[in-house]
């Protein structure tokens, strides 16, 4: 049966699980059968749930894309901004603009993990927190948290503060998807729309060959980016001049 729905109902359910004698667990198959170890009682399919999401990451709730937004921000921010999603569309019947949440793509891991902070809780509650935070100011204050509650940050927990500051600047250049990748970047804008388009003509123009207009309206930056490091620091200078385009139009 599926784990998903082992636990869920007052009646009791049995799973037996076989593997051949020549195969051996992976890493993260021991990781779920000590959960399943640890879960003897009835009612137990929720925590058994976070457990797994919490090993694999998480898929878009609505069926449509694997390791999303959750992967990226928690499911417990996602649940949160899905609920306010649906809380719209019922009073409006509409869903608002202010909701939405820009998708990054530089890959790299950007997770709390739980070798760092051991508490499902805990990690799924600085991940809501996360989502509240705006400033550069806000940003370093959190990691300096961190560094004070649980030790020197892992790659995985810089790479996501690096994350939720690039997160930041496309909310303000109005940029709803970036890609990066080892030869640059493209960046998607919500509704092929950007406050200082004049700026924006502008300022492609200044970099010659290493940025373009694609017929769909994203933009492409032509970089040198070998690694994750390179790829985050470099979109992260990259939105950063977006959004002062934007501050000047405003």
């Amino acid at each position: 049966p599926s784990s998903g729905r082992v636990g869920r109902s007052k009646v009791r359910a049995y799973a037996l699980f076989t593997l051949p004698a020549n195969r051996k667990l992976t890493d993260t198959a021991e990781r779920r059968l000590k959960v399943l170890q640890s879960l003897d009682t009835l009612g137990a399919g929720f925590q058994l749930a976070s457990h797994d999401l919490d090993i694999r990451g998480a898929g878009n709730l609505l069926g449509e894309e694997q390791s999303g937004h959750i992967k990226e921000v928690g499911f417990e921010l996602y649940q949160q901004m899905l609920e306010e999603a649906v809380a719209e569309v019922k009073d409006s019947g509409e869903v608002q603009d202010g909701g939405w949440s820009p998708q990054i793509a530089v890959g790299t891991a950007v997770m709390i993990p739980e070798s760092y902070v051991p508490d499902l809780q805990l990690r799924l509650a600085l991940y809501r927190r996360l989502g509240d935070l705006e400033s550069t100011e806000e940003i370093d204050a959190f990691g300096a948290e961190l560094i004070d509650r649980f030790g020197p940050l892992p790659e995985e927990v810089t790479h996501l503060l690096k994350i939720v500051f690039i997160k930041a600047l496309c909310r303000r250049a109005n940029v709803e998807k970036l890609d990066a990748g080892p030869k640059g970047v493209v960046i998607h804008f919500r509704k092929r729309e950007f406050p200082n388009p004049v700026g924006l003509v502008k300022f492609i123009g200044e970099q010659g060959s290493l940025a373009k207009i694609r017929p769909d309206h994203s933009v492409v930056f032509i970089r040198d980016w070998p690694n994750a490091e390179k790829r985050l620091a470099g979109s992260a200078v990259v939105m950063t001049q977006l959004a002062r385009l934007v501050d000047k139009a405003a």
